[in-house]
């Protein structure tokens, strides 16, 4: 029987072991990156987060091992989580509300409920740009994950930014 590994068990080490079919570390290693996972689907899936986050841990358990770089461990989890929070959220429906700046950012308080603000105004199509480029997705991640040709989201993440900036910051009369 094998037993769960320590909570100070280097990241690199489990991945390893988890890689290698020790269901133990896999198990360890997924109750490890959840809070992170949860906190990512539910900026993104709102009501429908339990079932991103679910979605989610799933593709890392079945893509993990063909997770070649452990440093890039956090940003692969990232990645799989966006994708699966956002394909969740359209299949259940979510307009996808977006609000990153919580769970992305230590920032003032007001200027949270101000961002936020700004984007609830937004269209859901531009939200859905400017949400995922805080999460650190690249154009062409953002055409594959949202299944848009990739002049689409150029051109969308140009108009959002455009808004928003206007939306922030009215001009003086």
């Amino acid at each position: 029987m094998k037993t769960a590994h320590e909570p100070t068990t280097p990241l690199p080490a489990l991945l390893r072991q988890a890689q290698l079919g020790d269901d133990q570390a896999m198990n360890d290693l997924l109750t490890r990156i959840t809070p992170y996972v949860a906190r990512i689907c539910l900026s993104i899936a709102h009501d429908n987060s339990s079932d991103a986050t679910q979605e989610a841990l799933l593709a890392v358990y079945r893509g993990l091992a063909g997770l070649r770089e452990p440093a890039a461990f956090y940003g692969w989890v990232r990645s799989v989580t966006v994708r699966e929070a956002v394909r969740t959220a359209k299949r259940l429906g979510d307009t996808m509300p977006c609000s990153p700046v919580e769970a992305r950012y230590e920032a003032n308080p007001l200027d949270t409920v101000y961002i936020n603000d700004v984007l609830e105004r937004l269209s859901t199509a531009h939200r859905e740009v400017l949400t995922l480029r805080v999460y650190g997705l690249n154009e062409e991640e953002m055409a594959e994950t949202l299944s848009l040709p990739i002049g689409t989201v150029r051109s969308r993440l140009h108009r959002a930014r455009r808004r928003f900036q206007d939306a922030w910051q009215p001009s003086a009369a």
